[in-house]
């Protein structure tokens, strides 16, 4: 698989990455084997949160301590990954990156997944309450303290990213926004222009559309147009639906990586296939004018 820069961090990873956050579903037997299919497709990126499992029935942090089950009987596999996680959401508040809370978060998280560091913890989503200054000065000791190698935020505004960024002492490496065929704000809310701007990359969620772009069931009010652009693609090419969608969001300037959660093996391996796809400018733009209703002007 070819490989995408992380940020200005000088590292590389696969340019799809593997989430787990619907790995509460899975003993650690069955998230040994997806991890490594992951792997071994070159899906090094392997992001998680501690909120993951909140709800069901492992309960918070739930899918972190899976994970950590898989890395605590096969070590070797903590190696081979880059592995990502989030804090910041703890209902019922709902959000708190106040610096006792994240500083709580990290410690916590790490024991889950029974790991010395991370390679990048990521603000979840942001809080309104606390002060950036104490925020960022709880990343800060993060990554002083090798705990975290890297930061980024998810779910942020480009004004909350960057108010964020001036008390750090780091550059943000990630962003984490929702971006797909049919989730395509990022392109005009400014989020993938201040990755072009900064060096930063989009780790975006939910490429799939919540899986509706696998499975062409959508009430979208433009989902039929986006999905007849795809299938005509698929075509095409004589791919699936859902590898023209991944092959989509990483067509901006931007630095985008995808981040897939399919709980299928065979589906882990297909989706490597996106990577390989070449669509050309025209049927980029077929896509975009397809969600937005209208020609480009």
């Amino acid at each position: 698989m070819r490989q995408t820069a992380i940020g200005t961090t000088g590292v590389k990873t696969g340019a799809i990455a593997y989430g787990c956050w619907r790995f509460t579903e899975s003993t650690m037997q069955e998230a040994d084997a997806k991890i490594r299919t992951a792997l071994d497709v070159g899906m090094n990126l392997i992001d998680t949160a501690d909120i993951y499992g909140f709800g069901e029935a492992k309960g918070f942090g739930g899918a972190e301590a899976v994970l950590g089950d898989v890395l605590e009987a096969a070590p070797d596999l903590r190696a081979k990954m880059f592995l990502a996680t989030k804090g910041g959401i703890i209902p019922p508040r709902p959000y708190d990156s106040s610096y006792d809370y994240l500083m709580q978060a990290l410690d916590d998280s790490l024991k889950r997944l029974k790991t010395d560091h991370v390679d990048l913890y990521q603000i979840h989503r942001p809080d309104l309450m606390a002060p950036v200054a104490e925020t960022a000065r709880a990343l800060n000791e993060m990554v002083s303290s090798g705990r975290v190698r890297f930061l980024g935020v998810s779910n942020f505004s480009v004004a909350q990213t960057r108010a964020l960024q001036a008390h750090l002492d780091t550059s943000l490496a990630t962003v984490q926004p929702e971006f797909s065929a049919l989730e395509q704000s990022p392109m005009t809310d400014g989020t993938l222009d201040w990755c072009s701007e900064t060096g930063a990359t989009a780790l975006v969620w939910s490429p799939l559309a919540g899986g509706a772009l696998a499975t062409g069931q959508t009430d979208h009010p433009r989902g039929s147009a986006v999905l007849n652009v795809l299938d005509r693609l698929a075509q095409s090419h004589n791919v699936q639906r859902s590898l023209i969608a991944l092959a989509f969001t990483m067509m901006p300037a931007a630095k985008i990586i995808p981040i897939i959660g399919t709980q299928n093996l065979d589906r882990i391996r297909e989706s490597a296939q996106a990577t390989a796809i070449e669509l050309s400018a025209r049927d980029f733009y077929d896509l975009v004018e397809a969600y937005r209703g209208v020609p480009m002007p």
